[in-house]
């Protein structure tokens, strides 16, 4: 195994470039277990930890290598409350939402939040730079747009975030758990509302239907929040696996997105 340990963007985006096909390493938290329990063997390693420039945290740009365990002591709560689901603290003190999002699985726990509120994941390699929608750079179930001697930078946000955000997610126990399905949901001062799920779909699914109802509604009554929960049950895609039946994860949706359309409005 050829592993290389660059300690700035440049010479990160050359080890990149000299080995397309070297797997990223960032915090490992995924990558490891394949390595433990999956026989993955990767030829050629370029491991990104140590370059200062992919933590960098500014106004509405996240690099790659902020961890979990900032974004959960960060100002933005939506994001925050996903970060804290992740994994133990040790987990959380590797884990990257670069990481995240390279992946890709549809149980990402960041990933929701960032299709809740359309931000954009920004590519780099020697030959320059690409800006991809969440839609875009997701492409399916642990696939993503990532070329050949890229790297993810950072996430951008839009100029300006809801203030009103809450995510949730169910598990088979209250901690330390993989999503059987998980929730984010927002809404602007103008009752603009958003709704995004993970774990109930190959990748993250924008309830559209259900948000253009409950956005037109300024007081929500006991009979537009039931239609809004059919809603998003309605428009989930999920499967049976071995955590969970389909059936209990559209329920699980309907319900989970309620609460949280609940709490966002009190």
């Amino acid at each position: 195994m050829d592993i290389t340990l660059p300690r700035d963007l440049e010479a990160a985006l050359a080890a990149a470039a000299a080995a397309p096909d070297a797997t990223i390493l960032a915090g490992g938290t995924d990558l490891m277990v394949g390595v433990n329990y999956h026989g993955v063997r990767p030829s050629a390693v370029v491991a990104i930890r140590r370059v200062a420039e992919l933590q960098e945290w500014e106004d509405r740009f996240i690099g790659a290598g902020v961890t979990y365990r900032r974004l959960e002591a960060g100002p933005i709560p939506g994001l925050a409350q996903a970060a804290r689901t992740v994994g133990s603290p040790q987990i959380r003190s590797a884990g990257t939402i670069g990481g995240n999002l390279g992946t890709a699985s549809p149980a990402g726990d960041t990933l929701p939040f960032l299709a809740a509120v359309d931000a954009s994941v920004v590519l780099r390699s020697t030959a320059g730079e690409r800006v991809l929608r969440w839609d875009e750079f997701i492409t399916g179930p642990k696939r993503n747009a990532r070329g050949p001697g890229e790297l993810i930078i950072g996430v951008r946000f839009p100029d300006r975030l809801p203030r009103r955000q809450a995510f949730a997610k169910i598990g088979v126990r209250s901690a330390m758990v993989i999503a059987i399905a998980s929730c984010c949901v927002t809404r602007d001062e103008d009752g603009t509302t958003r709704v995004a799920l993970g774990s109930v779909g190959p990748t993250p699914i924008r309830a559209r239907r259900a948000e253009e109802m409950i956005s037109a509604e300024s007081r929500p009554t006991e009979a537009t929040l039931t239609e809004f929960s059919r809603l998003v049950a309605d428009e989930v895609r999920p499967i049976t696996d071995h955590r969970s039946t389909a059936e209990y994860r559209r329920y699980a949706s309907g319900v989970m997105a309620r609460r949280l359309l609940e709490r966002v409005l009190s």
